[in-house]
């Protein structure tokens, strides 16, 4: 975990973004993974880039997790998904996560309609506290990850916790070849 000082995300709830805080306070009892497992830790929110942060606290990118939103349209209706890969890989976006959004395109959500959909700050996204009827693809590399580092919402502050962890999340499917090494 580097040079982070982490303490229990249940314990520091101001550090995290609203919708991450309530699906923190809600975790349930009988999760694989306890609620004291997932932990968080204040940075400086102009480091909060994964290659700035990365150096910044001594984290390996391998051990970093981005989650970016990917979007596509079916009949009219956009849908969209959380992908979850390791920093050191890039998202397969137009195959993999297209076919699991069930969409002839799939890109990027815009920016302001990530920020918009989810409550959480752009470049702070996490996968904890995403909107329900989401789909959260992890890809199998993260949760073949003892412990990450994912974002907490906002960018001011970011979440250590096991890697098979974010493969039980609500919604979540483990998904092989989601990424390819960047």
């Amino acid at each position: 975990m580097g040079t982070l000082k982490t303490e229990p995300a249940r314990a520091r709830l101001d550090l995290l973004a609203p919708p991450v805080a309530e699906a923190i306070a809600q975790w349930p009892a009988d999760a694989p993974v306890d609620v004291d497992e997932v932990l968080v830790a204040p940075i400086d929110a102009d480091l909060a880039d994964t290659a700035a942060f990365c150096a910044a606290y001594e984290v390996g990118l391998d051990v970093s997790a981005n989650c970016v939103v990917v979007a596509g349209k079916r009949e009219g209706v956009v849908r969209y998904a959380a992908c979850i890969i390791l920093a050191t890989t890039r998202a397969d976006v137009n195959g993999v996560a297209r076919r699991a959004l069930d969409v002839r395109k799939a890109s990027f959500a815009p920016m302001d309609d990530a920020v918009a959909l989810t409550g959480m700050e752009y470049g702070g996204i996490t996968p904890i506290g995403l909107p329900a009827q989401w789909p959260i693809l992890v890809d199998a590399r993260v949760i073949a990850t003892p412990h990450v580092i994912i974002g907490s919402g906002v960018r001011h502050s970011k979440i250590a916790l096991p890697g098979p962890a974010l493969g039980v999340l609500p919604g979540a499917q483990v998904v092989e070849g989601l990424a390819r090494p960047a």
